[in-house]
């Protein structure tokens, strides 16, 4: 357990901590620091991960976002106009009135698959983003 502990605020929609606590009820964390502390451990592997991502990678990059969201749309396009060489394929699917989904199949540099992901994820709108990247021949 970690010795030093500092003290933070969060602001969270209501609606997101609602969700966050039925499931840290379901697997049984003491707390809403305890469930914090493990997400965020998460997001810290996830991110080294990322960060390994080298050489010539196939990806399939998703994303939901919220279309009504002030420029997110035009934002988007312009992202993936940028690195338009990379695409081999995508695919937009209406979610409900106001959420969208797009999948994007890529094909380049790792590090240009990943920074195409780090852009989209810094988003406002943007709700999820999961990108998922293998090496050109590689077996699964």
């Amino acid at each position: 357990m970690e010795q030093d502990l500092s003290r933070i605020g969060v602001s969270l929609p209501e609606n997101l901590l609602g969700k966050f606590d039925e499931i840290i009820t379901k697997r049984g964390y003491s707390s809403r620091s305890e469930g914090i502390r493990d997400a965020i451990r998460g997001y810290i592997r996830y991110y080294d991960w990322m960060s390994e991502v080298e050489g010539e990678r196939i990806g399939i990059l998703s994303m939901t976002y919220d279309h009504s969201q002030r420029g997110v749309v035009t934002t988007l396009l312009d992202i993936e106009h940028e690195f338009s060489g990379l695409t081999r394929s995508a695919m937009h699917i209406h979610i409900s009135h106001d959420e969208c989904m797009e999948v994007l199949i890529l094909l380049g540099d790792g590090k240009e698959v990943k920074a195409i992901a780090e852009r989209i994820i810094a988003l406002k709108g943007v709700k999820n983003v999961k990108l998922t990247t293998i090496r050109p021949g590689q077996e699964v």
